[in-house]
């Protein structure tokens, strides 16, 4: 990169116009989707992942 410096071509206003999307709310698209008894019976007892995402089976109880 010359002069280590990035020149954008983009006009104020598209980028406020850009800013102001990425500031709402993320919320997925609801969809229809098969989730596998295997799949259920993980998330029941999976613990998070700053305590490694491993299997619990006290929270079963």
């Amino acid at each position: 990169i010359p002069n280590r410096s990035i020149e954008l071509l983009v006009a104020d206003a598209e980028l406020a116009t850009r800013r102001e999307a990425l500031n709402g709310v993320y919320a997925p698209k609801s969809r229809e989707r098969k989730v596998s008894a295997a799949l259920r019976a993980y998330a029941a007892m999976a613990t998070s992942a700053d305590r490694g995402a491993v299997r619990d089976v006290s929270k079963l109880g």
